[in-house]
């Protein structure tokens, strides 16, 4: 009997595969030198992630501590800020209803001074209107004014010094 390689090798698998014992076997002892590898590696190049990684870790966390920090200093320098800006709206608030009141009282100021001169304006009227007419009653009514002989003297003394 002649077997050809062929059946060989598809016998050797079919071996492997019927004996899982085996196959388990092989598995753990690549695993074990696998690790054994890697651990020899890690102390010779003296490059351990555990101790980097809670390094970086720590390092990660002071950052974000400190950036907690900062942050923090800039929210409570916002809120001075913003309550120096409320404070400053407040006064600018009180000032203009200040300003109001005073705007207030200077048009009633206002007002009444023009009704006072309006008043005036209307008893200045009137007393022309009354001189007016006293006026003109006593130029209705003829009498000799002051002026009138004086006048008519200063004439007569100049025609009387041209003739000499």
């Amino acid at each position: 009997m002649d077997l050809a390689p062929a059946d060989t090798r598809a016998n050797a698998f079919g071996r492997l595969g019927s004996q899982p014992i085996m196959l388990t076997a092989a598995t753990v002892v690549i695993l074990i030198g696998s690790i054994t590898s890697m651990a020899i590696w890690r102390t010779v190049t003296g490059a351990a992630p555990e101790p980097d990684r809670m390094v970086t870790s720590r390092q990660l966390q002071a950052r974000t501590a400190q950036f907690s920090e900062q942050l923090t200093e800039k929210t409570k320098g916002l809120e001075a800020t913003q309550q120096e800006s409320i404070d400053q709206l407040q006064l600018v608030q009180d000032q203009l209803q200040t300003v109001r009141r005073l705007l207030a009282a200077q048009q009633a100021d206002t007002r009444r001074l023009s009704e006072q001169v309006a008043n005036l304006t209307e008893a200045v009227d009137g007393l022309r209107q009354s001189h007016a007419s006293t006026q003109a009653t006593e130029s209705e009514t003829p009498s000799v004014t002051r002026h009138g002989p004086v006048r008519h003297r200063f004439h007569a003394s100049r025609r009387g010094r041209s003739r000499s």
